[in-house]
């Protein structure tokens, strides 16, 4: 298979479901055919992951779409985290139809949505163009909007609109800078129809003006930072995880945070060359100590299963962005890992919150008890997913979260090192206590107060069991992936 059609499947395979979806609406055969698109995602990810990092980057339509290591390794991300959400998507919505919060029409435009969801991220991480980069994370705001509020409560619709007010301010702030580094690229002498072609800005990054990419940088990491849900503009982020169907939760903690992050490192290092690494490794750990701080307090005092996952996802982007202060090759390559691992936990866990949500009629960690005694096989998922969140072996952010705190201290950032790990001790008290309550204890009681045993069946714990054993196996081995690995930390370290 040739760069074009390698580079154009991801894009071209989902928008092509959505149409399907579009014209026969969601129908168990065409819910299950939806995972065409992840299927697509991943099997063009893994051709080029065997071919980018000894020949170096594909592209195509005239370098418009461009994949180098780093791509490759985001767009394995969203092609995994897609599988687990779609594969999760026909019990969820079952039960939601079952329940009556779902109607046919709804059905429709959820696996529309959902799809138009995972060819505007392909296609945001495809792009070699920071002009079409900022329109596939805008799209990504517009198409999840309506996600956010599909159930068509009074919070969704809330949460909604916060979220579209929110990213829609930090999304302005990122255009500012994407036309400043547009006319940075223009007076330097770089031709128009390369002035935001990202090769080119970054081998000529020494001839931009500084000044004007300190500010560049300032808006970027508050524009695309509030996509990741880093302070400031971090309010949509647990309402909008809160309220969105599970699987679309999942996507969006586990690959949209990632996909908006690695726009920043994208600009980080233009902006690196161009000033040096001072000023972007200052505005991260302020961002990133600040997002970690509000992230612990918050949990600390959560009472709703859902947002807590929400916290914990800016928790986890906070670390992410500490690996990118300190920037160095051990850095990053942690903080890719640890996208991988964050982005499988957390899908698993979004998605089992999902049917835990169906099983107890709420989202109150007050209310929900013994879980493993009543149901098994989520509670063990939950549990396992939890478990992998809290950065314990074998999974793979026990080892990313030690490698970032290691590149720390290498870096000579150690005090924010200490300070982060306290914050995340802070975290992973609050996380493990909160979960401990939910799945411990008695079973819940029916009817005759008799205990019941809630079945779960294989279409709802077979998808978590794949995402908790790729999360795993990540932890236990990285050999296979170790080449695009190591190509990718190259291009985002200084």
């Amino acid at each position: 298979m040739n760069d074009a059609l390698l580079l154009t499947i991801p894009i071209a395979v989902p928008l092509a479901v959505a149409g399907l979806h579009a014209a026969a609406g969601w129908r168990p055969a065409t819910a299950w055919a939806g995972l065409a698109s992840p299927a697509a995602i991943l099997t063009c990810a893994a051709a080029l992951a065997t071919r980018v990092p000894h020949n170096g980057p594909a592209a195509a339509a005239g370098d418009l779409l461009r994949a180098d290591a780093l791509t490759v390794w985001i767009l394995l991300g969203i092609g995994a985290v897609g599988a687990l959400a779609l594969a999760a998507s026909p019990a969820y919505l079952a039960a939601e139809q079952t329940a009556g919060h779902t109607d046919a029409p709804a059905a429709r435009r959820y696996g529309i949505l959902v799809h138009l969801f995972l060819a505007a991220m392909a296609l945001a991480t495809l792009t070699a163009n920071l002009g079409v980069l900022w329109v596939a994370i805008e799209a990504t705001t517009i198409v999840t909007a309506f996600l956010v509020g599909h159930r068509r409560t009074r919070a969704g619709i809330e949460a909604a609109w916060k979220y579209v007010v929110i990213c829609s301010v930090a999304i302005a702030l990122a255009f500012l800078g994407t036309v400043l580094v547009y006319y940075a690229a223009r007076n330097a002498g770089i031709p128009e129809a390369h002035a935001l072609d990202w090769p080119t800005l970054t081998a000529h990054a020494h001839r931009l003006d500084p000044h004007t990419l300190r500010l560049v940088i300032t808006l970027v990491v508050l524009g695309f930072g509030a996509k990741a849900g880093l302070v400031p503009l971090h309010a949509w982020l647990p309402d909008a995880h809160g309220q969105a169907p599970a699987p679309v939760s999942a996507l969006m903690s586990g690959v949209l945070l990632a996909v908006a992050f690695t726009a920043i490192l994208r600009y980080k290092v233009i902006a690196d060359a161009a000033l040096g690494t001072g000023f972007t490794r200052a505005l991260l750990l302020a961002v990133a100590l600040s997002t970690l701080a509000l992230a612990a307090a918050l949990l600390l005092a959560q009472r709703d299963y859902k947002r807590m996952l929400a916290y914990s996802s800016m928790e986890h982007m906070s670390l992410i962005a500490l690996a990118a202060a300190a920037g160095t090759h051990l850095a990053v390559a942690a903080l890719l890992l640890h996208m991988a691992g964050h982005g499988l936990a957390k899908g698993v866990a979004f998605c089992s919150s999902g049917h835990l949500m169906h099983l107890h009629h709420t989202t109150r960690i007050g209310r929900v008890r013994g879980v493993l005694t009543s149901a098994p096989a989520l509670g063990a998922a939950f549990a396992l997913a939890v478990l992998a969140l809290l950065a314990l072996p074998p999974f793979s952010l026990f080892a990313s979260e030690l490698a970032i705190a290691r590149a720390g201290f290498n870096a000579r950032l150690g005090w924010a090192t200490t300070i982060a790990l306290v914050l995340v001790l802070a975290s992973f008290a609050a996380l493990a206590t909160r979960t401990a309550h939910m799945l411990l204890g008695p079973a819940p009681e029916r009817a005759g107060d008799t205990a019941v045993a809630m079945r779960v069946g294989p279409t709802t714990w077979l998808p978590l069991a794949a995402g908790l054993t790729a999360c795993a196996a990540l932890g236990i081995s990285i050999t296979p992936l170790n080449d695009l690995l190591t190509a990718a930390a190259l291009i985002g370290s200084h």
